[in-house]
């Protein structure tokens, strides 16, 4: 008899190891994508304004208001997410898992689909599913995303096991972040996150900081190629009142020897406008809001440049000469 149940025992040690590998197995491919899930919730909550932007261009706010679409869907990212993280993986967890990587995948098929036919997208619109510090053409976007979610998905299905009653600390932890995360999203833009939120920070080369792909591409060194030698102010701002207040200070810095230039995406006429109502010493130089809406979260927004490099950024205007 002891015989016996040793043999059996052992028979069945093979299947659990199988089992256990399962469960691991799918344990990594769900924390794999609530990893995915919970890095674009946060790169998205460091400039929620822009989030809310992309939601309005892509048209995600037909039946609620574009900021409340915001909290939901970072709601749902970071909440779904760590819950992946910390092996919750039941089906309403699942499922809900499952609609969201389907309809991210939507909207970049969709961006892709569009820009293999040649359809003009709108001006502002871009790949923003991770926000604005990663820069993915339609192409990648939907790749990426394919390549990224699916098969993290679909592992994170096996090795799940039936179990009564509710993971309250862990579903606690969960609800936790994600209270945690809506409220940074909401103290983010008083907060000095510019160099981290944004494509400009100091140390980047002027020729490194682009848009665009192919033909397409387009580079500060090309908007402004005096930026080569010597140092220069530079202002990130709309050609409204706001700066026409700040014309005569931002003078000062071209009359006490400085160069100074401010980029704006206002038009032709907007230019010649602001040009003979406000009378700037310094040069305005145009550039698409595609370029430069990664380098700021509220304007205006300022920079130093010396020898072709970023040496210093400002929130606001820069500093008097």
């Amino acid at each position: 008899m002891p015989g016996k149940a040793h043999r059996k025992t052992r028979a069945a040690a093979p299947g659990d190891r199988s089992e256990r590998l399962l469960s691991v197995v799918g344990w990594a491919g769900g924390a794999f994508l609530g990893a995915v899930l919970v890095f674009g919730a946060a790169v998205k909550a460091l400039d929620p304004q822009a989030f809310v932007s992309q939601i309005e261009i892509e048209g995600l706010d037909f039946l609620l208001p574009a900021a409340v679409v915001t909290v939901i869907a970072l709601a749902l990212e970071v909440g779904l997410g760590s819950a992946l993280i910390l092996g919750v993986r039941r089906m309403w967890v699942l499922g809900p898992s499952a609609l969201l990587v389907a309809f991210f995948l939507f909207l970049t098929g969709r961006s892709y689909y569009r820009d293999l036919r040649g359809i003009a997208a709108p001006e502002e619109a871009g790949c923003g599913c991770f926000g604005n510090l990663v820069e993915r053409t339609p192409a990648e976007a939907f790749w990426q995303d394919l390549a990224l979610m699916v098969p993290a998905l679909a592992l994170a299905f096996l090795g799940r096991r039936a179990a009564s009653g509710l993971p309250w600390v862990r579903l606690a932890a969960v609800g936790a972040l994600t209270v945690g995360l809506l409220a940074f999203a909401r103290a983010a833009p008083d907060l000095p996150l510019d160099n981290l939120a944004t494509r400009l920070k100091p140390g980047l080369a002027i020729d490194g900081i682009c848009s665009g792909d192919g033909s397409s591409r387009l580079c500060l060194s090309t908007v402004v190629p005096e930026l080569e030698e010597g140092e220069h102010w530079l202002v990130i701002a709309d050609l409204d009142e706001d700066l026409g207040k700040a014309v005569d200070g931002l003078n000062q810095h071209v009359f006490a020897g400085g160069r100074m230039w401010v980029l704006s995406s206002a038009t032709p006429d907007e230019n010649r406008t602001f040009f003979w109502s406000y009378g700037p010493a310094f040069e305005i130089r145009e550039a698409p809001p595609t370029f430069l809406a990664p380098l700021y979260r509220t304007l205006p927004r300022s920079f130093r440049v010396r020898d072709g490099v970023v040496a210093e950024t400002v929130s606001g205007l820069p500093p008097e000469p």
